[in-house]
């Protein structure tokens, strides 16, 4: 089991930042360097407790799919994303804020497992441990951005 926590600093109130953070749209903009798109369940707006929804991107040269859940969510302080379908063994990623002195802690711990025993372990020590995180540094910059920007 892998895992990734990376702690983003906003300047914006904790409601600005949580929404931004489970927005399909805003989501897909700060993907844009992968192409990935809402396919489908919830495709665009808000996304909420008990809600589905499909990305397809393009990820080391091939568009792959992942379906996840939004199985837990308290509002404005805690939410996670599950994956129901898609090429980890498994992967969980939990959103955490709290607002402290007028800017919004947004915490991601983004566990998962890779499939393919030795060569999966493998795989995600050379490539795929830096792509998510990356990934993820490039997805907050992007919330960051229009959450101070509102």
């Amino acid at each position: 089991m892998s895992i990734i926590n990376i702690t983003t600093k906003i300047k914006a109130p904790i409601q600005i930042v949580f929404d931004h953070a489970r927005n399909i749209d805003t989501h897909q903009k700060s993907a844009s360097k992968t192409s990935e798109v809402a396919i489908a369940g919830t495709t665009h707006g808000l996304i909420n407790k008990g809600e589905t929804v499909t990305w397809r991107g393009k990820h080391f040269g091939f568009f792959l799919q992942h379906q996840s859940i939004i199985s837990q969510m308290e509002l404005y302080s805690y939410f996670v994303d599950e994956q129901l379908k898609g090429h980890f063994k498994s992967f969980k990623h939990q959103h955490f804020f709290e607002e402290i002195d007028g800017q919004t802690i947004m915490k991601d711990v983004m566990e998962y497992e890779t499939p393919f025993g030795i060569f999966g372990k493998l795989f995600d020590l050379l490539f795929l441990k830096r792509h998510l995180t990356n990934f993820l540094i490039e997805r907050n910059a992007c919330l960051k951005l229009v959450s101070e920007t509102k």
